[in-house]
């Protein structure tokens, strides 16, 4: 039978999950307003981070608050309610990550492509995947997924690297492009940065439930070998 606090625990974690599928579609439809070359889409990925984003934030966070205050948690409660504090922030800056993009993508639409996009998409679906199962692994203090998800950050680097190299070789080439290109590292470079928020929060779900610290790396973690550079282009 679980007590109060246990109830309250498992409806804080059901509103980060909600929180957390609200950033996933922003995340997708920045880069999908990118790719279909649809301004009304980036403008509502926009609205959401300021209208529903920013208000569940502050939300989870007075909520968590309380929990402590009322309920004086120890131990596992505890270290669980500052999981939830941290990943909440990681949420909002998500947000905000989501925004850039779509603010970029808005640029890039009314202007002729400098490529066509393949490389962008591709880190957007791999950091959005890590997204999700950091989250699933959290919800279900499973640290085997979270170790997976760290092991994934180094192909969305991998493809930020060839990205930005596609890119500046392109400026060289043609000084005309030096906009356009820069707004495409921008993208890229976010995508890159949801990567690792994402990387930190599968970090920190292992810290909670195995007590091993894998950051800064510290302890040991099965990840996956630097992936090859994919064929130019991005």
């Amino acid at each position: 039978m679980t007590t109060v606090l246990e109830d309250k625990i498992d409806g804080l974690k059901q509103q980060l999950i909600t929180m957390a599928g609200i950033v996933e579609e922003m995340i997708a439809g920045s880069i999908k307003a990118l790719a279909n070359r649809d301004p009304a889409l980036a403008e509502t990925v926009i609205k959401r981070d300021e209208d529903r984003v920013n208000r569940l934030e502050v939300e989870n966070q007075d909520a968590a608050i309380n929990l402590i205050a009322l309920h004086q948690p120890e131990a596992k409660d505890l270290r669980t309610i500052a999981m939830v504090v941290m990943i909440n922030d990681v949420l909002e800056r998500l947000g905000d990550h989501a925004v850039n993009i779509a603010q970029a993508a808005q640029y890039l639409i009314s202007r002729p492509q400098v490529k066509p996009l393949i490389h962008i998409p591709k880190m957007a679906d791999h950091a959005i995947a890590m997204l999700k199962d950091s989250l699933d692994a959290f919800s279900r203090a499973d640290s085997e997924l979270a170790r997976s998800v760290c092991a994934r950050d180094n192909a969305v680097d991998e493809l930020n690297l060839v990205v930005r190299s596609e890119l500046i070789a392109t400026m060289v080439a043609d000084s005309g492009t030096i906009e356009r290109a820069l707004k495409l590292i921008l993208i890229s470079l976010n995508l890159e940065r949801i990567a690792d928020l994402a990387t930190n929060i599968a970090e920190d779900v292992v810290y909670m439930t195995t007590g091993e610290v894998i950051k800064h790396g510290r302890g040991a973690v099965t990840c996956a070998e630097p992936a090859a550079p994919p064929p130019s282009d991005h």
